[in-house]
């Protein structure tokens, strides 16, 4: 059975195809996850997820923006940018345990993303307010 980390890594990988242009990513969202091996409750867990950060994009980019410092939003690689979204849907709209979040998202960025993203993903999540 398949751990909530493997379905939000899942999810950052349906995130990231969302942002390079596959719009239709959602048309295979099953077909991604069976491959995968998530099922059951971490697949609905992944849907909810995706379904979420999608439906509050703009607000999700709008709080984050406004904690980027001397970055923006289009200069960000689009794994960390993926990984940041979610994590931001998950404190400020599920308001999950914010230091849960940050840990998954450093942990993702640490598998996914480049050697300094992990640091700054911690550090934009952790402005964020609740």
């Amino acid at each position: 059975m398949a751990t909530r980390h493997q379905a939000r890594s899942a999810v950052v990988g349906l995130l990231y195809a969302y942002d390079v242009g596959n719009d239709t990513i959602n048309d295979f969202f099953d077909d991604i996850l069976e491959e995968q091996k998530i099922r059951n409750k971490q697949r609905d867990f992944s849907r909810e997820l995706f379904a979420g950060v999608i439906s509050n994009l703009s607000t999700i980019d709008t709080e984050l923006a406004k904690h980027l410092d001397s970055w923006d939003m289009n200069s960000i690689g689009k794994i960390e940018k993926a990984i940041m979204r979610l994590g931001a849907y998950e404190i400020i709209i599920v308001q999950t345990d914010k230091a849960i979040i940050i840990n998954e998202a450093v942990e993702l960025a640490k598998e996914l993303a480049d050697d300094k993203s992990p640091q700054f993903i911690n550090g934009v999540l952790d402005s964020l307010q609740i």
